[in-house]
């Protein structure tokens, strides 16, 4: 009976080799995948697009320790509607700071809201944008385990449904951190956006780990920058007419002649 002896080291090499092999067919992947987007950047040149930041001023959203969600919020809106002004977009923010976007006086909160939501669809609504993306977090305090971003559309709308499995496949692709699915909701703001719309949740705040990449300015630019790929490849994709003449007062201009593209982080 023949016996065979296997060489241990050979084989430990083999599994090295082999498993760089694979990172690096990743890494050329991605790096090809993020120059794909680059040359379609041109696809939201002069789009209007409005960019909200979820929450705001007295309005905290979710709070875990020492991460809030308004900021958090406002530091992705930020950072993805400067992308977006340099790829050439019309960029509409609903708040560029820690601000509500009614007064809330002596009202119930519930009544409030209502307004506060009103006010962010009315800057959609009457400046024709052509998308509306809203920036939010999820929570989840009895499954800290659960983590990853995910992206709503409204039941029913086809343009933001595909919006949103868009963006939800660049979350996928950039972050690398889930595998969750676009998913339809019915919610007010959405129901009531006369362009295709998504609510964008980029994570839980609820989970310790992701808590914390949450936090990190330079993971907020990896999530914005898969947010605007999203938006890049829908618009490539789905051309539409130019939505018509827009009071530009609030709109974010960051070059007077925007790069040719935009580097992933």
């Amino acid at each position: 009976m023949r016996t065979f002896k296997i060489d241990v080291k050979f084989l430990f090499k083999a599994i090295f080799f082999l498993c760089a092999a694979v990172f690096i067919m990743i890494f050329i992947s991605s790096r090809l995948e993020n120059r794909n987007v680059e040359t379609m950047s041109w696809s939201v040149a002069n789009k209007v697009i409005v960019v909200d930041a979820g929450h705001g001023g007295k309005d905290p959203g979710v709070v875990e320790g020492d991460i809030i969600e308004k900021e958090i919020t406002l530091g992705v809106s930020r950072k993805l509607s400067t992308i977006l002004a340099q790829a050439g977009a019309v960029v509409i923010p609903t708040r560029e700071t820690d601000t509500e976007l009614t007064n809330p006086g002596g009202k119930k909160f519930l009544s409030w809201k209502r307004e506060d939501l009103n006010a962010r669809i009315k800057t959609a609504n009457s400046r024709n944008a052509q998308l509306f993306i809203s920036i939010h977090v999820n929570s989840f305090r009895s499954g800290p385990g659960e983590h990853g971003a995910q992206v709503f559309a409204q039941p029913g709308a086809k343009e933001s449904k595909i919006l949103a499995e868009t963006i939800q496949a660049e979350l996928i692709r950039v972050l690398g951190n889930n595998h969750r699915k676009a998913k339809e909701v019915d919610y007010y703001i959405l129901r009531e956006a006369k362009m295709p719309a998504t609510i964008v949740e980029i994570g839980f705040i609820t989970n310790p780990k992701e808590g914390k990449l949450l936090k990190d300015p330079a993971y907020q630019s990896k999530v914005a920058y898969a947010i605007y790929a999203g938006i890049v490849k829908y618009s490539s994709e789905h051309p539409d007419a130019s939505a018509g003449p827009i009071n530009e007062d609030n709109a974010v201009k960051v070059f007077s002649t925007p790069p040719a593209h935009v580097e992933a982080p």
